[in-house]
């Protein structure tokens, strides 16, 4: 009933792609989303080194035979990677499925993400971006919509209108996301032209996830209400649970803070230190609006399951 051209390619069993988290998307968690027939993502910003990754790659591995993808951030940094050297990295340690995403698409990359051998996801958030993507090559591009949680660039194109958008301009598959985060929005975007969905928010309260349970349990009190946008103000749009940092945060840029100021208030330390502790205004996290609609602690594997349940209910009833 699932199988379109995304899961084809990547040998996946469901349309479901598990997005990368920063400080979230670790072995166990990647490995998890790829056991539960998705295809789980590493974060590679969250290694400073290549050999960190590296055994990060070995560690998923080790956990799951199933496919899986690592994304390349490509978005400023405070500390900055080579991008370059991580992705010769990964060729060399055998992974063929590359996410990218981020602001642009650094040509010296183009040549090694294109090769025949390799699959390459393009995530961005507007339709030139994707046209873009496609003609350097990618073999599927990610949208995502202004309900997304973490980057949702400048446009503020919704979901509804941001799929269609792209699928019928675009001859490679499409993979859609924005505000999905049950059996429901699976069904919606399929229909609106993706052949997947992309999904963030859903898994943040699950079992893998490796986050304190303070704050999961917080997020789970959540309504699709209790989101923002900041860092707009540096160019760099997130959005994010609305908690105490995340309001002080938006009183900087009110306040026409410095661009330093700002994003020391939401540096990636703080988040870390937030998830690790469970002080749940220490940092921020990127939630979607599809928050207020995920209300249950379970692993991976069942939450995926009660997706495609749902799905197949709504599809036998339209």
């Amino acid at each position: 009933m699932f199988r379109t051209r995304v899961t084809e390619k990547l040998g996946i069993e469901y349309p479901i792609v598990v997005g990368t988290m920063m400080h979230i998307s670790d072995p166990v968690f990647v490995a998890a989303a790829s056991e539960a027939g998705c295809l789980g993502v590493l974060a590679s910003a969250m290694y400073k080194s290549e050999e960190d990754l590296k055994n990060a790659v070995q560690q998923v591995r080790s956990l799951t035979s199933k496919p899986f993808a690592v994304n390349l951030n490509l978005f400023p940094a405070r500390v900055p990677v080579d991008n370059a050297a991580y992705v010769e990295m990964l060729i060399d340690a055998g992974v063929r499925i590359i996410e990218t995403s981020g602001h642009g698409i650094p040509e010296q990359l183009v040549p090694v993400l294109t090769r025949p051998d390799v699959t390459w996801i393009h995530k961005c958030v507007g339709l030139r971006y994707a046209r873009k993507a496609e003609s350097l090559g990618a073999d599927m591009v990610t949208v995502v919509g202004y309900e997304n949680g973490g980057a949702t660039g400048i446009l503020d194109i919704g979901t509804f209108v941001l799929i269609p958008t792209v699928a019928r301009s675009l001859h490679v598959p499409v993979i859609g996301g924005g505000g999905v985060t049950n059996g429901q929005g699976l069904v919606a975007a399929l229909a609106l032209g993706a052949e997947a969905v992309i999904m963030g928010t859903a898994f943040l309260v699950a079992e893998e996830c490796p986050i304190h349970i303070n704050l999961k349990k917080a997020l789970l009190e959540a309504t699709e209400t209790d989101t923002t946008l900041i860092l707009r103000s540096v160019g760099n749009t997130h959005r994010v649970w609305k908690n105490k940092k995340a309001k002080e945060i938006m009183q900087l840029e009110s306040d026409q803070a410095s661009g330093d100021t700002v994003i020391s208030a939401a540096s990636g330390d703080n988040n870390l230190l937030m998830y690790q502790s469970g002080d749940i205004a220490k940092g921020t996290i990127s939630c979607g609006q599809g928050i207020g609609m995920v209300n249950e602690i379970k692993p991976i594997k069942s939450i995926v399951g009660d997706i495609i349940s749902e799905a197949e209910s709504v599809i036998k009833g339209l």
